[in-house]
Order: structure tokens, then sequence, then C-alpha cells
């Protein structure tokens, strides 16, 4: 099985990520961690580079404008429409009509998604991304917890 960038950043996020603890272990220990659990090391290095490019946009976030709830219309380029399908952005508008996403995370969502190596993504992905740019926005406890609700609520209803 060819494990990619986007399975490392999910195996992190469900193991390492918790509401409560700080992210920042040894990142070479976990390479070696992750390498073990089948994981190739250039997969394993774009995923700490994913991360490490989210936390810059985290920082640079406190620069932005920060949106209004009535905020804009969203035009898509053709790379991002071929990578976003028509049901991810419609659950990308929906997202930001329920106050979820505000304007900026909305466009740091879209950022992660267009850095991930994939052709285009599936509407599960793209709720894991949120929940990635979420849980590193402070002040935004509240939406990732309502989003995080949505994502493992339908993966219970997959198990079960």
């Amino acid at each position: 099985m060819k494990e990619s960038m986007f399975d490392v950043l999910m195996y992190l996020f469900e193991n390492y990520m918790e509401e409560d603890t700080e992210f920042d272990p040894d990142q070479e220990s976990l390479t070696v961690e992750l390498s073990q659990a089948g994981f190739p090391r250039g997969e394993i290095s774009k995923a700490f580079s994913w991360l490490e490019e989210l936390s810059d946009l985290r920082e640079a976030d406190n620069q932005l404008p920060q949106g209004s709830a009535q905020a804009s219309i969203r035009f898509y380029a053709d790379e991002e429409m071929k990578k976003l399908n028509t049901e991810c952005r419609g659950f990308l508008l929906f997202m930001e009509q329920s106050g979820v996403l505000d304007t900026v995370s909305r466009e740091l969502v879209i950022d992660r998604v267009m850095a991930l190596e994939m052709d285009d993504i599936s509407i599960e992905q793209l709720k894991w991304v949120i929940l990635m740019v979420m849980f590193n926005r402070p002040g935004q406890e509240h939406a990732y917890l309502l989003l995080e609700d949505v994502v493992f609520d339908e993966m219970e209803g997959h198990i079960n």
C-alpha cells in the first residue's frame, strides 16, 4: 500500500494532536516512529513541511484582516476547481455560512488543500484539512469542536 503525505498528516493528527496538549515532539524521533509504522521518509518530510507552512500561516494570521460573517463571494481559480469538486466547494460555503469558517479560515483551508500533492480531494479529506486548520487557529475552539463532531459522527456511522 502506497502511503501519501495526507496519510501521514492523518496519522499525526489522530495520534499526536489533542486539544489539551502542545504538539511539539522531537521531529527526528517522530520520523523514526513514522518510518517504523510504514510511512516513507519522503512523505514524512512533506507532511512536516505542510505542518510548518500551516504554522507559518497561523503566525501571519494576526496580520490578515479579519473577515466578517457577511463577507464575500469566493471565486475559485481553475486549479482550485480541479482539486475541489462541486461537493467540496459547496461544503466550504456551507461551513462559512454556518459560522464555522470565517473568510480567513476558508482561505487557509484552500491554501492547505492546494499544498497537498493530490489531483483532487474527497469531501472526507477536506473535512480533515479543515479540522487541522481550525485546530491550529487560536480563538476558533468552538468552530473546531463543531466540525470535530461532524467528522467523528460520520466516522462512527461508517464503522457501525
